[in-house]
């Protein structure tokens, strides 16, 4: 089997788009969820926070009006945040991409809302007024892998993972099998959501969503808390180029990480309510893909979402499997959950605080609630901690699980 490594990192996040900012705002123990004051507006609604991403500006002379055509926000941000990884290892333009070598595996919840509304809209209203040739190309829900792809002219093959809060590690995962197996030399992996007030009246109607801080959003969420009230949405892209080692290294490559192992499965039981069972089996199928054993685990960033079931059923799994041994913490805190997205950017800031030495902690967490289970849940001021293996796991709506292994680079 071929080893796998990580060789660029781009992202759009409510953090911001670099390690350095990124690092800057979780060591500075405040998150950057806002009050949305448009989402009053909306009769019913009960939440009015969330975490947008923070702006960025995209080039006009690669970003112009032909080339977004078919983009709505979640595509250009999957596109630009690719941009940013293919140029952080050195590949952009590179004839790789339209060699057939390189695939992608790219998922969000879903297209851009806006786009599926104008639908909507045909159907209340009996009127085709609205539609255009591209509605439809920013709807769907493959729209950010499919755009990408187009974008840099990329050919070899692609995984669209629309797995909701897996989409993202899935992407990483379903990568990294394609170079493991020799299938694919290298491949653009992620995942992203834009931020919709459609998305968050979902959440809205499952009483999943924070509605106990709108005018306190610096106290939301509160991931494995007693006092926690719900989720924040957030929203952003993030894409990880993975490479076969070899390849890699004959290019003159900079690593970043190996990637080490990969389970995913699926509960079989409830859409909504996840089990602690098989989120534990997902996570010991990692480990045993990289041949480790769980004390050999450094840190483990949670999925961690501030929802009861969610907490509880992960807090279980994890210690299982770890006891509280491991220490542990959830960046959702920092950003809220950026669905689709949540998988790759936990695991390109995963590897970052263990090239750092340095773990945030999860914000907001006063009281661990004590129906979750005893962990080593990090909080104050983070944890520096030398580690060379860290665990990053999600696990979404429709009890799909997902749990990535990364080890900071060693030959």
């Amino acid at each position: 089997m071929k080893r796998v490594v990580v060789t660029g990192f781009g992202a759009i996040s409510p953090l911001g788009h670099d390690w350095t900012s990124v690092e800057a705002r979780l060591r500075a123990g405040r998150n950057v969820v806002q009050i949305m004051p448009d989402w009053a507006d909306y009769r019913g609604l009960n939440v009015r926070i969330a975490a947008p991403a923070a702006p960025f500006e995209l080039p006009p002379e690669r970003y112009h009006r032909k080339r977004l055509r078919s983009m709505g926000r979640v595509a250009i941000m999957a596109t630009r945040a690719s941009e940013l990884a293919l140029a952080d290892a050195g590949l952009l333009d590179d004839p790789l991409l339209s060699s057939g070598r390189m695939g992608i595996a790219y998922g969000s919840s879903t297209g851009t809302p806006a786009a599926a509304s104008d639908f909507a809209r045909m159907l209340y209203e009996k009127t085709t007024d609205g539609l255009a040739a591209t509605t439809y190309i920013k709807m769907m829900s493959h729209t950010a892998a499919v755009n990408v792809g187009v974008y840099f002219g990329i050919t070899g093959r692609i995984v669209t993972t629309s797995s909701a809060c897996t989409s993202g590690s899935q992407g990483i995962g379903y990568a990294y099998e394609a170079i493991q197996s020799g299938k694919q030399v290298a491949m653009l992996a992620g995942g992203a959501e834009e931020m919709d007030v459609t998305e968050a009246a979902i959440f809205d109607t499952l009483f999943a969503t924070s509605t106990g801080h709108n005018e306190t959003p610096e106290l939301s969420p509160r991931p494995f808390d007693s006092a926690r009230d719900g989720m924040v949405l957030g929203e952003g892209a993030c894409t990880l180029v993975l490479e076969e080692l070899e390849h890699a290294l004959a290019r003159g490559a900079t690593i970043h990480a190996e990637v080490l192992g990969y389970g995913t499965n699926s509960d079989g039981r409830h859409v909504t309510q996840p089990s602690a069972d098989t989120m534990a089996v997902a996570m010991q199928l990692a480990l045993d893909d990289a041949g480790l054993a769980p004390s050999d685990i450094g840190y483990i960033n949670a999925h961690g979402t501030a929802t009861e079931h969610g907490d509880i059923a992960e807090s279980q799994a994890t210690h299982a499997l770890f006891g509280n041994k491991a220490p542990i913490s959830s960046l959702k805190s920092y950003m809220g959950h950026t669905l689709g997205a949540c998988g790759a950017l936990e695991a390109w800031m995963s590897i970052e605080m263990m090239r750092a030495g340095w773990f945030a902690p999860t914000l907001n967490l006063s009281e661990p609630d004590p129906r979750c289970a005893e962990l080593d849940y990090l909080v104050g001021g983070g944890r520096a901690l030398q580690t060379d293996i860290v665990m990053s796991n999600n696990f979404a709506f429709g009890g799909i699980n997902t749990s990535l292994i990364f080890r900071r680079w060693q030959r």
